[in-house]
């Protein structure tokens, strides 16, 4: 089963070839970063015009890296949403024009459930029931995954994404973008303990929060102006980092679970994957953590997740439409809560 992947969901244009869910043929990504940079952040308008240059020049040479021509393909999986819409328009009018022009059936993929699958992609990867921390510039979520399609999100954040703290703290500190692997080198040459952050807990609650730590952070920056941004990293990251382990451990203890998987962007810092292998072990608890460049955007996660859309049946019609917000089917909690009752 060779499943074409695209994924358009934000500013990196990618497309993959991967074999049975498992083996990536090809994984090709182009990055608009260089684009972005001197806005510290993305510009929608123009993440979209790239990809409109870029898509079938990046399909194209997925094509090739993985020996396939277009007949060789058994589906083609693109990223529907969550995302930025005008980004998310290019990918899926491409694929709908590819699938309608070959005969070759259309598999629309949640982008949430794309992160997931990257796991499935290493030479180890889960068996289910599993829980699955989302975390990066537009999600912190929870997922108690009960097999292939079952999702139910048992926390996410209430203001920010750990992702999005990460870029803004970095623009604050004027250190660069995208913020996440600034902030994690930069904190490998401070002291953590120097500044003491507030760690938001939200005792009592799953759910995240990152927006306060944020302020907390303009507010030290603003009053001892001459603190070296090593030490303000530093300090800010250790507070991330303590509380995604911290609830992400204890929500796995909770349901019983003993694997989780980590993905999404964040899960490429240094020092997230450190602890939550460390803290995990004490616990008795399994960790799975996908390759570093298979952490951020990418489309072999989405042809990934593809395979049990198309063994399933589950055909995207021509007229998919993009979807800025879409989260994982909610009606799938109704399955998993049941099953710890």
């Amino acid at each position: 089963m060779r499943i074409l992947g695209i994924d358009t969901s934000c500013d990196d244009t990618s497309a993959a070839v991967v074999e049975d869910g498992r083996r990536m043929l090809s994984n090709v990504v182009s990055s608009q970063n260089d684009i972005h940079l001197k806005f510290s952040g993305i510009v929608p308008e123009l993440a979209s015009r790239k990809h409109i240059e870029m898509i079938w020049p990046v399909v194209r040479e997925a094509l090739d890296s993985a020996g396939s021509e277009i007949s060789d393909l058994d589906a083609i999986a693109v990223c529907k949403g969550p995302g930025l819409i005008g980004s998310l328009l290019v990918g899926c009018s491409f694929a709908k024009s590819l699938s309608y022009a070959s005969g070759i059936p259309l598999l629309g993929i949640n982008h949430l459930e794309g992160h997931i699958y990257s796991n499935f992609l290493e030479a180890e990867s889960p068996d289910f029931p599993f829980l699955a921390l989302v975390v990066s510039g537009g999600h912190t979520s929870l997922f108690n995954v009960k097999g292939p399609g079952i999702y139910c999100e048992v926390a996410r954040t209430l203001d920010d994404a750990a992702g999005e703290a990460y870029d803004k703290v970095a623009k604050l500190l004027g250190v660069g973008f995208p913020g996440g692997p600034v902030i994690d080198k930069l904190s490998r040459r401070g002291d953590p303990t120097k500044v003491n952050f507030p760690r938001p807990y939200l005792r009592g609650k799953s759910d995240f929060s990152f927006s306060g730590l944020k302020t907390a952070v303009l507010y030290h920056y603003n009053k001892y102006p001459d603190t070296p941004v090593e030490e303000i990293a530093a300090g800010f990251q250790a507070s991330v980092i303590d509380v995604l382990v911290k609830k992400t451990l204890d929500e796995a203890l909770r349901l019983n679970l003993k694997a989780v998987v980590l993905s999404g962007g964040v899960s490429a810092n240094s020092e997230l994957r450190e602890r939550i292998l460390n803290k995990a072990s004490e616990e008795g608890i399994r960790v799975f953590l996908p390759s570093v460049e298979l952490c951020t955007d990418n489309a072999a996660m989405i042809a990934a997740a593809g395979r049990h859309h198309l063994i399933a049946g589950d055909i995207a019609p021509m007229d998919l439409s993009p979807k800025a917000y879409l989260p994982l089917d909610k009606r799938a909690c109704e399955v998993v809560e049941q099953s710890y009752r």
